[in-house]
């Protein structure tokens, strides 16, 4: 089972938990391709009944129609605001920005009952590590004025953004949980790129993404590595994969550990095609689980 909790993340669990305190609504940021499994639940809990709305960013990633199956989800569901984001080329950044006006003209109308002046929108934006959120952020303000970087847990820091006139942003570090109890959620945290590469088997996460593939549609991995044929295990399927992509060693014998680089990267560039590895309904379950628990 994959763990990762370093001590940076403690402390700015704690942090953020009085920041919260400080904010008028939370934008927290997840994975298109695992909106559940991106979605951190200490964060949930420490939200609670604060104002959200959740983005769904790395939209050219994921299945379009699954894309709009989450979006349903969380508005009905969760009763959320939900926005699908594209944070490479800005698409739905604009969608995000009016929701956030609109609280921010909510909120000055309150404030003007009761005699006072306007103030900017405070929001803070969370999220575990590697979903985007600093791109997001630059999106928002129109420069970048924050760290971007593909390795988890860039940002470390807390930084207040002056995004416009009416709002101001609160950056955090990306945040794991301390425990995944789930051994499906913890590898296709690692697919996607939250878990450090460092501290997890790519052989064994290759293995995971195979049968994710095949349960989804097994043509995406025939076509991708021109096999002729699948075989039954994921063990021998990237074997074949490794073969036809030339990972040999001497003898001839699979390299697997770099053929599995190929399809973990292949998968993260999108090279597998848009592909969502979670359903709507699996949260659905998982929210009954909970309730019972």
């Amino acid at each position: 089972m994959i763990q990762w909790y370093p001590g940076h993340m403690a402390k700015a669990k704690r942090i953020l938990k009085e920041d919260l305190k400080l904010v008028d609504i939370v934008i927290e940021v997840a994975d298109a391709r695992v909106p559940l499994s991106s979605q951190n639940p200490d964060l949930r809990k420490l939200i609670n009944d604060q104002t959200k709305v959740t983005v769904l960013n790395k939209k050219d990633l994921a299945d379009p129609k699954y894309n709009q199956k989450w979006i349903k989800y969380f508005k009905n569901e969760t009763d959320e605001d939900a926005v699908l984001l594209n944070s490479l080329t800005g698409e739905g950044v604009s969608e995000l920005k009016s929701i956030l006006n609109n609280t921010y003209d909510r909120i000055a109308a309150k404030l003007a009952q009761k005699g006072r002046n306007p103030r900017r929108l405070r929001a803070m934006i969370i999220g575990i590590p590697n979903v985007g959120k600093s791109a997001l952020i630059n999106l928002l303000a129109g420069s970048n004025i924050t760290t971007i970087g593909n390795k988890p847990g860039v940002t470390r820091g807390r930084q207040w953004v002056n995004v416009s006139k009416k709002i101001r942003l609160l950056d955090t570090p990306g945040i794991l949980w301390p425990k995944f109890s789930n051994e499906d959620m913890a590898y296709k945290l690692a697919l996607t790129g939250a878990v450090d590469n460092d501290i997890f088997d790519f052989e064994l996460a290759a293995y995971k993404l195979i049968q994710f593939i095949v349960n989804i549609n097994e043509e995406i991995l025939l076509d991708t590595y021109e096999l002729d044929f699948l075989e039954d295990h994921p063990y021998d399927i990237l074997a074949d994969i490794g073969r036809k992509r030339g990972c040999l060693m001497t003898g001839g014998k699979v390299d697997r550990n770099r053929a599995a680089g190929i399809v973990i990267n292949d998968f993260r560039d999108g090279k597998l095609g848009e592909l969502t590895l979670e359903k709507p309904a699996e949260a659905a379950e998982q929210k009954v689980e909970s309730e019972n628990e």
